[in-house]
């Protein structure tokens, strides 16, 4: 299983994290049990029960997005409901001819990826998207391009060339003031991906990927939400909501002095919350404890949770903090955007819950020596502050 722990001994751990995440590109050769974490057979049934249309499932060719009118048609049932419809023949033309299929979010609909989707967030401490990308053909889907956010890429099955050329633009992102420029010469990596190997490329390299191995090719390619100096800048401005000098009006038609007064009021507050040595820290804890991570609902348990310690529970938020108040013997528990403060007594129990892993109601009764009803009591409150939700039910 890919949780925080497994990516971490993939990766390289601290190492990986200090040296090589944000800075350089690296392959790490057989490190992925590709076999049990993604299908055909689980692509094949995805494809065959859900209702995806484009860009969510999608096929490219040369850069261009293929019309969904060349491989699926307009299917309406007694209710008046349109979808699109795979025709299969169409479908694996197209994909014959030299088209690569792409199947995002993938995580939201296979538990298995999402586990792995989870594991990654929390490793890395950002939020992750898996997308699905198969090929048939030499022919590339996208061209050579870059991204605009990190990815971290499993070889599933078959195999898959990458050349790789660095970035022409220092950290671009989306939202950017100008794009980067084609780089220029031969890349400066170029090899082939095989089943289990793994692939950490940070966002601007530029890559140009092909099934050209005379075999079809399917991988996952996990991608992390940049966090930039830009998004900290929103932060601080949002925890400055707080400051008179923030929240008053702009003096737009006052004098000069009074404009100048205005900003040099604004810059102090600005200037004191930057030079705190541990802004970044402070950063990080907000947003672990402010993501929302994986709703999900609880049922059937709507009006809270009996006393069954068989019944399995989980945090849905990715990165929960724990903080002991020895003063007032309490903890308090934050994640999912709410803070919750319980007895002390309570924290082995919480404990079980940060590892993200499954636990029953009974072992963490067991090693808080509480009773099973105060530990429901408990996760009923965490549940309705949608941070946990039921994963086995004991009905």
């Amino acid at each position: 299983m890919l949780d925080a722990a497994s990516w971490a001994g993939r990766l390289g751990g601290d190492k990986f994290l200090a040296q090589t995440y944000h800075r350089s590109y690296a392959h790490f050769p057989g490190v992925a049990d590709a076999a049990g974490l993604f299908s055909w057979d689980d692509l094949n049934r995805i494809i065959a029960t859900q209702r995806l249309e484009p860009p969510r499932l999608r096929l490219s060719v040369d850069g261009e997005m293929v019309p969904l009118h060349r491989y699926a048609i307009p299917t309406t049932n007694r209710r008046a409901v349109t979808w699109s419809r795979i025709q299969p023949s169409e479908f694996h033309a197209q994909l014959r001819d030299g088209a690569s299929l792409v199947l995002d979010a993938v995580e939201k609909i296979h538990p298995a990826v999402g586990a792995a989707a989870e594991g990654l967030e929390r490793f890395l401490g950002t939020s992750v998207q898996a997308n699905v990308y198969a090929s048939w053909t030499e022919r590339e889907g996208f061209g050579r391009h870059w991204d605009d956010h990190d990815v971290v890429v499993v070889q599933l099955h078959g195999s898959k060339r990458w050349r790789l050329w660095g970035v022409t633009r220092e950290a671009p992102t989306f939202r950017d003031v100008e794009s980067p420029e084609e780089p220029e010469g031969d890349p400066l990596a170029d090899f082939v991906l095989a089943p289990g190997d793994v692939l950490y490329l940070p966002r601007g390299w530029w890559h140009s990927v092909t099934a050209d191995q005379g075999s079809e090719s399917l991988h996952l390619t996990f991608g992390m939400v940049p966090h930039t100096g830009a998004d900290l800048m929103l932060w601080v401005v949002d925890q400055l909501r707080a400051s008179l000098a923030l929240r008053r009006d702009i003096p737009r038609f006052g004098s000069l002095a009074e404009q100048s007064d205005f900003i040099d009021s604004v810059r102090r507050e600005v200037a004191d919350m930057m030079a705190d040595p541990r802004l970044v820290e402070r950063w990080a804890e907000s947003i672990d404890t402010t993501d929302m991570g994986h709703v999900i609902p609880s049922l059937p348990y709507v009006d809270g949770l009996p006393a069954q310690g068989e019944i399995t529970v989980k945090l849905t938020a990715p990165r929960g903090r724990l903080t002991a108040n020895r003063e007032q013997g309490t903890v308090t528990f934050s994640a999912a955007g709410t803070a919750w403060d319980f007895a002390e007594s309570a924290a082995p129990a919480l404990g079980t819950l940060l590892t993200n892993q499954p636990t029953t109601l009974g072992e963490m009764a067991d090693s808080a020596g509480l009773d099973v009803k105060e530990v429901a009591e408990l996760v009923s409150v965490l549940i309705d502050g949608h941070a946990v939700a039921v994963v086995g039910t004991a009905l």
